[in-house]
Parts: C-alpha cells; structure tokens; sequence
C-alpha cells in the first residue's frame, strides 16, 4: 500500500499562489498575452511531468522553455536537437582516465533540473530513445551502472510540426511520457504590440531574473501531493480515459501512464486555483493537452480530418461527471494516495 500524503494546508496553499504568480509574472515577460500557455506549464512543473511545446515558427516556443528555465535558480541545460546527434551527447560518456586506469563517468545535459530540448523531432530515434529512461524513471543508466536525477526535473522539449524535411515524428512511447502539449498560437495584435514595444529595443532575457528556486519548487510540489481527491473523481478519470480506447476514431488510446499523469495535472491545476481537493472541472481544464497528443487516429479519421483534441472534448461532454455533494464529502473524507 502506498503512503499517504498530509492534506495541504491553506497557508502552503496561499504560498503555492503567490510564488507561481511570481512565476507566471516573469515568463509573461517574454511570452506576452498568452497566460493560458504559461499556467499550463506551471501546471505541468508541479505535476512533476514534461510538457511538449508544439507550433509553427516564431511564436515563441523556445521563449516560453528559456522564461520558465530562468525563473527558477536551480540548473539548466539546453540541447539542440540534431540529425548527427548521439544517445551519449544526451545522457553523457565515460571516459578512460590514464593517470588512474579507470573509466570515469561525464554527465551529459540530461543532468539539471530544468532540460530545454529544442527541436527534438530532428534528432534520430535512436537518439530521442535516450530520454525515454530519464523521463519516466528520473535516472540514466550508463554502462550497466545507474545515476539518479535531482528534482525537479522537467524536459521542456520544442517542435515544429509543419516543417517535415529532415525530421523524425516522436515515437508513441516518447510522446506518452509528455505529461502535457501544448501549442501557443498567434497572438492577438494587441498582445503583438506590447510585445514589439517591449522586445524591440532591448534582450529582455538579460533582465530576467529568478524569482523562485528548486528547493521552493520541491516544497510546492509536495503540497500538490497533498491536493485530495475523491474516489468518484479518480474513477471519472479512469472512465474519461478508458473511453478513448474505445472510440472507433481512435487506433491507439489513451494508456494507464495517462491516466496517473491526468490526475496529477488536475492535483496541481486544483492547487493553482486555491483548493485542497480536486474537483471535475480541473479534470476537464487538463484533459485535452494531457490526452490529445497520446492518441494515434485511423486512416479513415485522418482523411476525415478529425482532431484528437475535438475528440476528447466530445468524450468530456458524453462521459457522466460526478455529483458535487459526492465529491465534496469524498475529498475532505479519505486519504490521499499518489
């Protein structure tokens, strides 16, 4: 049986609030008009998962990685995805040294808290199957010997999904391990301008400051661990994700990782908006980029230019959503189990 977490109080609640405004302030900065984008990453932070930054070119997907890596002072890696780039370039290499006739070990970018991969459908599958360990499991294994990763961590990884020339689409089991995709969009001309007022007269990276740190980030972490949630919640997430499986749409489904990952997200998108249990409605606020990017269409779907997002919220208004009084008295009745 797995441990129980302690309920979050208020008071690390009202932390938890004023620390992601702080974030959220910062990298609203560089990503100007898009604060939707940005709490789906902070979500995506506290659910201790990896977001997938999906979208043309120019509107500011490596903006949105660098922003978030910069608020928080912990380390922070970048790697740009190459077709001629190796599993060792990522996870890292041992190396004989002579003056003591031993393989040593060289930690590769993987090794922070925070990795910013950028452009990673470039990159070979060989080369992507490299985070695939690190992801899942917050370790690397490197010649039969296995090296922990500090937390947090989270992989922020970029791409473009329209330029197809010299690229590698994302294997089902590296997509299933982004806990969330998003994608940003244009902005509208109002939000362009403040950006271009802002932007165009100086870097505004080189101003950026941290304004939280990785041993704050852990701290708020657990509290989202403490966000309860009643068993008629957890088994409408169970029944919103099994449904996927079953649409004649859908060649591949939703898989249990997802499931964990929905209510993990919809834990931590319940602690951004104040409350210590979760409710149906921050299930449905995180259903689609949690589950829309997990799920392979049929041939005839595609030809019919069905989108997966559409059909997770077709699913959201078919699948039947718990009462409120159940939900409450559950919630503030029982345990918390990750």
């Amino acid at each position: 049986m797995q441990p129980a977490y302690q309920q979050a109080p208020p008071a690390k609640l009202a932390e938890l609030h004023a620390t992601t405004a702080r974030i959220a302030a910062n990298v609203e900065r560089v990503l100007v008009g898009k604060p939707d984008v940005v709490r789906l990453a902070l979500v995506t932070l506290l659910a201790e998962g990896h977001l997938l930054v999906e979208d043309v070119p120019g509107v500011g997907k490596t903006s949105l990685a660098k922003a978030l890596a910069r608020s928080i002072d912990c380390s922070v890696s970048r790697i740009q995805f190459t077709p001629d780039l190796l599993p060792s370039d990522v996870t890292g290499v041992s190396i004989f040294n002579r003056q003591n006739n031993e393989f040593e070990f060289r930690p590769g970018p993987v090794f922070a808290n925070i990795v910013v991969g950028d452009e990673i459908n470039r990159a070979s599958p060989k080369t992507q199957s490299a985070l695939l360990e690190c992801m899942e499991e917050h370790q690397v294994t490197v010649d039969a010997r296995t090296y922990p990763l500090h937390s947090p961590f989270m992989v922020i990884a970029t791409q473009n999904p329209i330029e197809m020339e010299g690229t590698y689409a994302l294997p089902e089991a590296q997509r299933d391990r982004f806990t969330a995709r998003v994608s940003i969009g244009y902005p509208d001309p109002a939000a362009e301008l403040a950006m271009v007022d802002e932007h165009a007269g100086h870097d505004v990276f080189a101003t950026l400051q941290p304004v939280s740190d990785a041993d704050q980030v852990r701290d708020l972490i657990e509290v989202v661990r403490g966000v309860q949630i009643a068993q008629e919640v957890r088994r409408y997430a169970v029944e919103v994700v099994s449904a996927t499986r079953r649409l004649a749409e859908i060649r591949i489904g939703a898989s249990p990782r997802s499931t964990l990952h929905l209510v993990r997200a919809a834990r931590a998108q319940a602690a951004l908006s104040g409350r210590e249990y979760v409710v149906p409605d921050d299930l449905q606020a995180v259903a689609v980029p949690v589950l829309a990017h997990r799920l392979v269409l049929t041939p005839e779907a595609q030809a019919s230019r069905r989108s997966p997002a559409d059909l997770v919220r077709g699913l959201l208004q078919r699948v039947p959503v718990p009462q409120a009084g159940a939900v409450d008295a559950g919630s503030r009745g029982q345990g918390v189990r990750r």
